[in-house]
């Protein structure tokens, strides 16, 4: 992964400036499954510290492609939180812990070692599609949830 120092982001010409003063959950907003954890998050997220941008748009793709990630297969959501990006398993991990009790509770998956979650989480990646489906368009927020949402 490329720009891995903290906010390396806001030096790259590439990349629109945004406002990244809350976490930010990158998704792919094609994607039934991504979009269902999307909508949980929303839900279980009672002090709104998130923010959400679709992978599919330009600030979402300029991010992929920052992070040296393919920009038009989205295999991993990107949490951006304090500058830095997690992706795969460590990051739905970092995700579901700021949710607080019980959602924090899945920290204990960290005892699963890192060569075997990431291939869990690539796995379930790659089959997304087959496994919820995929929308015609892109993801749309509600109407009390859109001003979490990033253009």
């Amino acid at each position: 992964m490329t720009g891995n120092s903290a906010y390396s982001y806001r030096s790259d010409p590439a990349v629109p400036a945004f406002a990244d003063d809350h976490p930010i959950i990158v998704f792919d907003g094609e994607c039934i499954f991504c979009s269902g954890w999307v909508n949980f998050v929303l839900r279980h997220d009672r002090q709104g510290r998130f923010r959400f941008i679709t992978a599919q748009s330009p600030l979402g793709e300029a991010l992929y492609r920052h992070y040296g990630l393919d920009s038009r297969n989205y295999e991993t959501n990107l949490l951006i939180e304090d500058g830095l990006a997690h992706q795969k398993f460590d990051g739905t991990l970092r995700m579901a812990a700021r949710l607080g009790f019980p959602y924090n509770l899945a920290g204990v998956l960290k005892i699963i070692p890192p060569p075997l979650r990431d291939p869990l989480y690539d796995l379930v990646a790659k089959n997304r599609y087959r496994i919820a489906g995929r929308r015609d368009a892109c993801f749309v927020p509600q109407p009390e949830h859109r001003s979490r949402f990033i253009a």
